[in-house]
């Protein structure tokens, strides 16, 4: 089914597929996967307090906006291109220039993997946490797509051995990109307000960044229309002094802060499908 959709999108205009998916994929989808449907339901019922009728719209809405970004992936990897406008790219820049590695943290909201084509560089190798159990053609097509990015991909294992993997390619003055808005293996997390009620984060970038005193940078990628999208990088400022623990606590609450003003900007681009804000 990938390839066929891969050579699909190779003569085909994204938005005829997104139509398709709009009315042939996600109305069963919301009544299959009643999990899914019933936590971004809440997310907008109780984080932005819309009415039931709002609500359920904007649900259908959040699953039209996620179809296409399954689809974009699949067009990028079918060869097509989207008109990419950076914001803060100085930043990153910036650090790629000095010798020290630095920690890139992403989260599940709009399309972070289009950041892969446009924040690569030759002179540091980009090192992407991605989940392992992905799909081989999903694989495939990334390893790809990322071969002349300098980029490489280390997926995330139950034995946590991808960990050490991560440690390594700070210490080797490499970037480090990872997710850090859903606890994965470790339990160990920070429970901050996020959005107006107290969510679980989890501990490892944070700790990992503090503990080798490396920058810190947010970037989400959000699609603005069918062929653009805007991505956004900040420098997580890093707080002096105290202890890793501490400084980690610090960066977890300014990474927090980013992502609630990203979502605020583009609320149907929330894509964890679970009660995020359960205890």
């Amino acid at each position: 089914m990938h390839r066929w959709l891969i050579r699909i999108l190779r003569v085909t205009d994204v938005r005829l597929l997104y139509a398709f998916a709009s009315v042939f994929v996600v109305p069963p989808t919301l009544l299959v996967n009643a999990s899914a449907r019933r936590a971004i339901y809440g997310y907008f019922r109780r984080r932005w307090g819309y009415g039931p009728v709002k609500a359920a719209w904007m649900t259908v809405r959040n699953h039209c906006a996620f179809s296409q970004v399954v689809i974009d992936r699949f067009a990028m990897y079918a060869g097509k291109r989207f008109r990419i406008d950076i914001e803060g790219y100085e930043n990153f820049l910036r650090l790629v220039g000095g010798p020290a590695g630095f920690v890139q943290l992403s989260s599940h909201i709009g399309n972070y993997e289009i950041a892969g084509y446009s924040l690569a560089v030759e002179n540091k190798r980009f090192n992407a946490l991605v989940f392992g159990g992905e799909k081989a053609s999903v694989m495939a097509n990334r390893n790809r797509m990322f071969s002349g990015n300098n980029i490489r991909m280390i997926p995330m294992s139950a034995d946590m051995s991808h960990v050490f993997m991560m440690d390594a390619a700070l210490a080797d003055g490499e970037i480090l990109s990872m997710p850090a808005d859903r606890i994965f293996g470790s339990q160990k997390s920070y429970e901050i307000d996020f959005l107006g009620a107290p969510a679980r984060f989890p501990q490892g970038a944070f700790l990992l960044a503090a503990v080798r005193n490396v920058p810190v940078l947010f970037v989400a990628v959000m699609k603005q229309s069918p062929t653009s999208y805007r991505i956004v990088v900040k420098e997580i400022p890093a707080p002096a002094g105290g202890r890793a623990k501490e400084r980690a606590r610090a960066l977890a609450e300014a990474y927090v802060t980013e992502l609630e003003d990203v979502v605020r900007q583009y609320p149907t681009q929330w894509y964890n499908y679970f009660d995020f804000w359960a205890q």
